[in-house]
């Protein structure tokens, strides 16, 4: 597993790749350079939020393309002239030059996917990195329900990238699989804020909390005879929608919320939607239990 994070090939130096330029060195470092091989030029602010969650990304896939694109950041509090004559109006903004002249440009704080697919129209395909072939494992792992190579992996991506969203937000849900809810919560709150943000996080977040709601071993038996009496107990049925999603049957109790939704919406505030929006951060925006279990939710709300 070490090798498979260690591996690469061997490429141009990460100095020659990234470098911070102004003003002054612009024509050398883009418009002349550009000539050679495709410059990208990152504007950026130390005070720009979004700069730094943009930056190392893309860092992280030039360095992957070796050598086929260069990097060049420039300071806009320092370096004003080209990034005003380029217009530039909100920052990160992100140009590319060919041949002396710009030929494309993003804006904000896309995603890796959306940096790749960048990179690659310059000529730069950068292919997955060990880092992503190690997750696709781990992850793979993980759905087999195979947890213990699962955490692993995950443990070693984060020693060689402590911080890794993806990583930790795939150890902090095993911990919670395993009962393990304080280790989940100490791996999540030592986070910066900023990194709480990423769905993968908030995902492994909702995992936690609707743990901590009901803690996995409960007996669900007294709580279907209890509706089998009175159906419309909709706190009994609340409770076993969490009880079943704690010990993992997940489908039966989206099930169980979309009744309740179905029986009384406005019922303690909208506690059936609201669980149930839980109930999806938690399983995240492309499991096909999320993907059903919204367009079901979709139909009951406008019926």
């Amino acid at each position: 597993m070490d090798q498979l994070i260690g591996a690469g090939k061997p490429g141009a130096n990460a100095a020659d790749l990234i470098k911070d330029a102004t003003d002054d060195s612009f024509e050398q470092d883009v418009l002349l350079a550009s000539r050679d091989t495709p410059v990208i030029v990152d504007f950026w602010a130390p005070w720009c939020g979004p700069c730094k969650q943009l930056g190392p990304t893309i860092e992280k896939v030039v360095k992957e393309a070796k050598g086929a694109v260069k990097l060049v950041k420039i300071n806009i509090d320092e370096n004003p002239h080209f990034a005003s004559q380029l217009r530039v109006q909100s920052i990160p903004a992100v140009f590319a030059f060919k041949g002396g002249r710009p030929v494309d440009a993003f804006l904000g704080a896309v995603p890796e996917s959306q940096i790749r697919t960048f990179v690659k129209k310059l000529g730069g395909a950068a292919g997955p990195s060990p880092i992503d072939q190690a997750l696709e494992q781990a992850n793979a792992a993980l759905a087999a329900n195979d947890l213990p190579t699962a955490q692993d992996i995950f443990s070693q991506v984060l020693e060689h990238e402590p911080g890794n969203a993806k990583a930790t937000a795939g150890l902090a849900k095993i911990f919670v699989s395993l009962g393990q809810l304080d280790d989940a919560k100490a791996l999540l709150d030592s986070l910066p804020p900023e990194a709480k943000r990423d769905p993968e996080i908030e995902a492994a977040q909702a995992a936690l909390d609707l743990a901590h709601q009901a803690p996995k071993g409960v007996d669900v038996a007294p709580m279907l005879e209890k509706l089998a009496h009175n159906p419309k107990d909709h706190q009994t049925r609340l409770d076993l929608a969490t009880a079943l999603f704690a010990g993992g049957q997940q489908e039966a109790a989206i099930d169980q919320l979309l009744e309740l939704y179905k029986l009384d919406r406005n019922w303690n505030e909208g506690a059936a939607r609201a669980q149930l929006v839980k109930f999806f951060e938690a399983l995240g925006n492309t499991n096909p239990l999320t993907v059903q279990g919204r367009r079901r939710l979709s139909s009951l709300m406008f019926a």
